[in-house]
């Protein structure tokens, strides 16, 4: 099993913070530009993969009262990730997201992963500041 982990401040409320990340509608704006997820009957969803223009049956768990969204793959059990939206006591948060990797073949290497993570984290900041902009002015 491989695992990659990424963290990120983000000025906003937790609870700001976690409902944009876990709108399934909106889960495009902040995930990998070449992942898109559309919902079944929740917790089943699909995942489209540009790249390989293939679908993956897929499990999305959303707890606001943990500030947790968990995923994974629903019939290979190939891949599971986690993200964590924690509140700093400042008004900021930190959010964590965590990827394991449990086939090889699920596994795009660690500078892929790192960066994709990284990138998603940038792509959900910049999300939560439009909103909590958009809400302030």
């Amino acid at each position: 099993m491989t695992e990659y982990e990424r963290s990120r401040t983000m000025p906003a409320l937790p609870e700001h913070v976690f409902d944009q990340a876990a709108d399934v509608g909106r889960l495009d704006s902040w995930l990998p530009g070449e992942l898109h997820v559309r919902p079944d009957d929740l917790p089943a969803v699909t995942v489209h993969e540009d790249g390989t223009d293939h679908d993956t049956p897929a499990l999305l768990r959303r707890s606001r009262d943990r500030m947790r969204l968990e995923w994974g793959t629903r019939e290979d059990g190939g891949y599971a990730g986690w993200l964590q939206v924690a509140d700093m006591d400042t008004g900021a948060s930190e959010v964590t997201v965590h990827l394991s990797f449990f086939d090889d073949a699920h596994d795009p290497g660690e500078a892929a992963a790192c960066e994709a993570l990284d990138h998603s984290l940038e792509r959900l900041e910049e999300q939560v500041r439009l909103r909590v902009d958009n809400v302030a002015g």
